[in-house]
């Protein structure tokens, strides 16, 4: 199929999370909603049992008066996590998602700033949540290792007649979940979703994209993030689609080989690491041309119609498990190169964009109707802007209640009903988005040049030496400090020759003065996003 516009897909409506999980559980009862590994193996949960969970746990929690009250959801990725926040949202509570990487005093405090009055925790982390709380801080913790105890509970009095949980009416304009912005600076702010938004979001989103699977996800994002959990969890059980969950980082490769993934969603830091892992391995066999040439004669066999890819690159995609076809990547702008090379091996990366305010998915190109270099086509029913100076704003039923508790923050960025995002860029003819730099992180010279770092960044992490860098403006002087490669570490005269070849040819105010190079790795964010004002001693924000 030619790359051109092309109808919107037909998707399966619903106005709230509730109805979402009810229309699954009508439609494809016996279907295979979540695979997780536990004890036993492997544990599978039908869409109607994923139904009949989220009803027991709910009601489990109103015979523990847990009604109307904010509820923190703590832990790693699972299925025991998903009920939690779905029956909490789907009861008239407010499911507030918090890091469980985040140090104790941290995740209290924003348990703090959400009003938390009880917290759900994963086993493994109770005991962190519990350290974390101060000397006469009577909220309780529960512990999620009960998680049958508490389903087998909720059974029985359903069964002996209690639906108060059950019958409960959704009010969708009201808070449903608090997500924490994880934004490169600056304090988080809670941001105030509700059922209309994530529901909307949702369902416009799929009528951008919508997959032609056999076979299922691998959801390896954290679900405390926004893109994590509406889009890979809840955007992918509306398509009635299976989802493996892995549980820890360190098992994604051998839980690709296990469920061979045909969709993944990844930020580009996986994107970045797979593509140059692959590439580590071809250049240690001494086949890096000649790869190369391969792939420039495979692309052209693909122009005429001629698809190769899959027998000629089956080393390459069993890195994913064999059958992935297509890769959503969001969280920030994936430079093309990578796009191009994954597309050279036959997998698909459709890059997105958006932001937990606006729920959080306002644009991603269409496997048939893409942009190399764009972030993608705008969702349907939303409304965007770019204002006088190159601020992308956004408008629609996605677009957050605004930030919890915080009327002056959310009067600064929602003015008029438009969310105003903070990044830079223009929309073209066709609604495509393209993203130019943070208006925050302008680098503004003494001579008055306005230098965008990120796209320093971008054409210095396309270099093999280079496993993650920052671009930053010291006593107006140019400085990309860089984290190397393994191999690279401490290896001066290598990004000194890395400098001089990303500055040749640019303008002298847009050269790197100086390479700053550092052992260990940058913090970051639930995103994977490297934090700006955590990593930059000068780093100034004036929100801060």
């Amino acid at each position: 199929m030619k790359n051109k516009e092309y109808p919107y897909y037909d998707v399966p409506e619903m106005s709230d999370l509730k109805e979402m999980v009810w229309n699954k559980a009508k439609t494809m009862p016996n279907k295979t909603a979540f695979v997780y590994p536990c004890e036993s193996g492997e544990m599978k949960k039908t869409y109607q049992n994923l139904k009949d969970d989220i009803n027991a746990f709910g009601t489990w929690m109103y015979s523990e008066d847990i009604k109307g009250k904010h509820v923190a959801i703590i832990g790693e990725n699972s299925y025991e996590w998903l009920v939690a926040f779905l029956a909490a949202a789907n009861g008239g509570n407010v499911a507030v998602a918090i890091d469980k990487n985040l140090p104790e005093e941290e995740q209290i405090a924003l348990a703090d700033i959400g009003e938390v009055e009880l917290f759900m925790v994963t086993d493994s982390h109770v005991d962190k949540v519990k350290h974390g709380l101060k000397d006469g801080d009577s909220r309780k913790v529960y512990d999620l290792i009960d998680f049958n105890a508490m389903l087998k509970k909720g059974r029985t009095l359903i069964a002996q007649g209690d639906t108060d949980f059950i019958n409960y009416e959704i009010v969708l304009d009201q808070t449903a979940a608090i997500l924490f912005t994880s934004g490169t600076s600056g304090v988080s702010k809670g941001v105030e979703l509700t059922h209309r938004s994530m529901a909307y979001d949702v369902v416009h989103t799929s009528m951008l994209y919508q997959p032609d699977l056999d076979g299922g996800v691998v959801a390896i994002l954290p679900f405390h993030h926004a893109f994590g959990l509406v889009v890979a969890i809840f955007m992918v059980v509306n398509y009635g689609v299976p989802i493996y969950i892995n549980k820890k980082i360190k098992q994604i490769k051998k839980d690709m080989e296990e469920f061979q993934p045909q969709l993944m969603f990844m930020v580009p830091m996986f994107v970045e690491f797979f593509h140059k892992q692959i590439w580590k391995e071809i250049e240690k066999k001494g086949k890096t041309a000649v790869f190369r040439q391969l792939m420039n004669t495979t692309d052209a066999l693909l122009k005429t119609g001629i698809d190769v890819r899959s027998k000629t690159y089956k080393t390459v995609q069993n890195v994913f498990g064999g059958k992935l076809t297509e890769i959503i990547c969001g969280g920030a702008a994936l430079d093309p190169m990578y796009v191009k090379d994954f597309r050279s091996w036959g997998i698909e990366i459709l890059n997105g964009y958006g932001t937990t305010e606006c729920s959080p998915v306002v644009a991603v190109n269409r496997p048939h109707h893409r942009k190399d270099g764009s972030v993608g086509k705008l969702v349907p029913g939303v409304k965007v802007k770019v204002t006088e100076d190159g601020e992308i704003a956004f408008k629609g039923d996605l677009v957050m209640k605004g930030y919890y508790k915080r009327p002056e923050d959310t009067a600064k960025v929602l003015i008029d009903g438009w969310y105003h995002t903070g990044d830079l860029g223009y929309v073209d003819e066709e609604d495509f988005i393209f993203l130019t730099g943070r208006k925050k992180n302008l680098i503004i010279l003494s001579n008055g040049e306005n230098i965008s770092p990120e796209e320093l960044e971008q054409n210095i992490a396309r270099d093999k030496g280079v496993q993650e860098v920052l671009v930053y403006d010291e006593n107006s002087k140019i400085v990309a400090e860089i984290f190397p490669a393994e191999e690279y570490l401490g290896n001066t005269e290598y990004f000194e020759a890395l400098k001089d070849k990303v500055n040749k040819g640019r303008p002298i105010y847009k050269q790197i003065t100086k390479v700053r190079l550092r052992e260990e790795e940058f913090i970051k964010n639930a995103s994977m996003k490297i934090v700006r004002h955590k990593n930059i001693p000068s780093y100034k924000e004036e929100e801060r």
